[in-house]
């Protein structure tokens, strides 16, 4: 799965750009027709610890799932969002296969 990162007011590493490579391409376990997926990296400039904002975009045939998670780190919240997404998907998948 191709997943597109971009990141908003800082550059990302690349260790960090393969961490959610990875952790997006297990997404294909649970649903297999995932067309791509963009990620969206933003620091916000508060004082809080939990200032990094984790934007996942997944696209399949038909439809798409936004996923939005505000953590302390972007490997904090690429777990989550991946997470959620897989409920989403699952959820999907199993709505398909009811037809």
């Amino acid at each position: 799965m191709k997943v597109n990162t971009q990141s908003v007011n800082f550059v990302a590493d690349q260790k960090l750009i393969n961490f959610i490579q990875k952790r997006l391409d297990k997404l294909d376990l649970y649903y297999d027709k995932i067309i791509q997926s963009d990620v969206y990296l933003k620091v916000e400039n508060t004082s809080e610890k939990a200032n990094k904002i984790f934007e996942a975009k997944v696209s399949v045939p038909g439809d798409s799932f936004i996923v939005k998670k505000q953590c302390k780190s972007f490997e904090e919240g690429a777990d989550s969002a991946a997470a959620s997404l897989e409920r989403q998907l699952l959820k999907r998948k199993q709505k398909l296969r009811a037809h």
